[in-house]
């Protein structure tokens, strides 16, 4: 059986990267992660995502960027990979994410409990 870290770095191995434009953040907006992606973050205060909220932005982003890349949930990793979510400076990988994979990870994303960033 399969479980869903296994499926998050399935998933997460299979989506192209590519280089940002520096100082950018307008793709960081509140979005929703799967519990499980969640229990990898730090903590965050009930205020720290209110705060956030009320900016329409994402509680892990700092001064710097983001502050858990490395641990950001796939549908983070999925904009600008995909012409659904498109970079809004039209940054993006030399191939485009597979679009078996996008469908795969929004399955995922609609089976699992959801939480609000």
């Amino acid at each position: 059986m399969t479980n869903n870290s296994q499926i998050i770095r399935f998933f997460r191995e299979r989506i192209p990267s590519f280089e940002c434009t520096p100082g950018c953040h307008d793709c960081c907006g509140p979005v929703t992660a799967s519990s499980e992606e969640v229990a990898r973050l730090p903590v965050k205060s009930d205020v720290q995502h209110e705060a956030a909220l009320a900016e329409y932005s994402c509680p892990y982003l700092g001064v710097n960027g983001c502050e858990v890349y490395g641990e950001r949930p796939l549908i983070c990793r999925l904009f600008g990979t995909t012409p659904r979510l498109p970079c809004p400076n039209g940054k993006g990988p030399a191939v485009m994410v597979d679009l078996k994979v996008e469908q795969g990870i929004h399955h995922f994303l609609a089976e699992t409990r959801q939480v609000l960033l």
